[in-house]
């Protein structure tokens, strides 16, 4: 005689009513934002096309100043749900694009913003903010990943496309101890570019070297005014900083190459002249992967998953619970944290 299939905790609640749940979740509190540890039901969570089981997250810096209380710069609305980041398995879905047990993972669209993100067990996403886990690529390494690694893949694709080679000399990474800095790092270094890491912390230059840093610059180097041209010392660059580190550095590429810019870590001013433009053809791109589309999201993760080696995620990921959110998000605005925090969502 078949046996017949035991159903899920998850399958028995959407039968037989609401199922309890752990969710980061900022509140107003006496007209302040605060965000802690909380219990949902399925019938609390926002409209959606499919409904995500989610493994893990991972915690930005947009998700630290959320939940550090800083709602008018990036929550929407409260009650809400933060997590820029997420991924998970599909348990039903609306959409025929998408089926129950389909690996899924979900970046930027206004998650943890304007919809409820990561920070929950289950998620009800629509179906266009999902791409298919790559091959090869575990859920806890694709959030080690997260829009940080997105960022950087669409950071070195844009020094690609300007004709920076690896024989066009060393690229130079700003804010090389965040995720996107460290990312960036080992990707140029598997595509076999010098790849310098510019960082307030150049006392774990090893760290750094183990990513694949051909050396390590010291943050004050460029984080300072500069004159409107400077010696030529990079063939290209990604930025994650923005204002005074992104103008020196303008001063300092070399005729032709480009900077990626993608972050503005020190600042959304850019105190810098025309001259690096028009005497020295110096190109700037900025990049976003919020509002990335769709046909180009996968393509891009299919290529991390290609080009880095799990060794090397594994070696960036640090794994947190769920209740530690609170503690860690004020670590990382205190800028005392280090890679990437990947957040289990799992009992």
């Amino acid at each position: 005689m078949k046996m017949k299939p035991q159903s899920t905790p998850l399958q028995t609640a959407l039968v037989e009513g609401p199922l309890p749940f752990q969710a980061i979740v900022a509140r107003d509190t006496s007209g302040k934002s605060i965000a802690e540890p909380a219990s949902l039901e399925l019938s609390d969570l926002p409209a959606g096309d499919v409904l995500v089981e989610v493994q893990y997250s991972a915690l930005n810096y947009k998700d630290a100043l959320a939940v550090c209380g800083n709602r008018n710069k990036i929550m929407k609305s409260l009650p809400f749900v933060p997590g820029i980041d997420l991924v998970g398995t599909v348990v039903e879905s609306s959409d025929p694009a998408f089926a129950a047990g389909d690996q899924v993972l979900a970046t930027g669209w206004g998650l943890g913003e304007r919809h409820w993100g990561g920070f929950s067990r289950y998620a009800r996403l629509k179906k266009e903010w999902l791409t298919p886990l790559p091959a090869g690529l575990t859920p806890l390494r694709a959030m080690a990943l997260g829009t940080a690694g997105l960022t950087a893949m669409l950071c070195v694709e844009v020094l690609e496309r300007a004709g920076v080679t690896p024989s066009s000399g060393e690229v130079v990474v700003t804010g090389a101890s965040g995720g996107v800095g460290s990312l960036s790092v080992m990707l140029l270094a598997a595509l076999g570019y010098s790849a310098a890491a510019a960082t307030g912390k150049s006392e774990q230059s090893e760290y750094f070297k183990s990513l694949g840093a051909s050396r390590v610059v010291p943050r004050a180097e460029l984080d300072r005014d500069a004159k409107p041209l400077e010696k030529e010392l990079w063939a290209g660059a990604v930025d994650t900083v923005g204002s005074r580190t992104l103008a020196t550095l303008l001063t300092q590429i070399r005729y032709g190459g480009t900077v990626a810019a993608c972050g503005l870590a020190g600042g959304f001013d850019l105190p810098s002249t025309v001259m690096p433009f028009i005497l020295r053809n110096v190109g700037l791109q900025g990049v976003d992967s919020v509002y990335l589309p769709a046909d180009r999201r996968g393509p891009a993760w299919r290529r991390l998953a290609e080009l880095l080696p799990a060794a090397q995620i594994d070696r960036i990921a640090q794994v947190a619970k769920l209740a530690d959110i609170p503690d860690l998000a004020q670590k990382m605005l205190d800028g005392k944290t280090q890679g990437r925090a990947v957040i289990s969502l799992e009992s």
